[in-house]
């Protein structure tokens, strides 16, 4: 499941490699499709946990570029 949160944060939540690929790639490819038309930032994609991911157009990313991290809540 894809939920929009704006054009350029989406959060991706699934429980099985297939699904997690395939909406992982869909969402790349629309938070590409936004930042390819402001042509200022690049596109991060944010593991945030077992099943759940973001994606977003960050400034923090070069356009141009598709980065990846992990951040996972601590469970303190």
């Amino acid at each position: 499941m894809i939920k929009h949160h704006s054009d350029i944060l989406l959060e991706i939540i699934a429980h099985d490699p297939a699904t997690i690929e395939n909406d992982l790639n869909s969402a790349v490819d629309i938070a590409l499709r936004h930042a390819m038309q402001e042509r200022r930032h690049g596109v991060l994609v944010t593991q945030t946990g077992f099943s759940t991911y973001t994606v977003a157009v960050s400034r923090d990313v070069p356009y141009g570029e598709t980065r990846e991290q992990r951040q996972w809540a601590s469970m303190a």
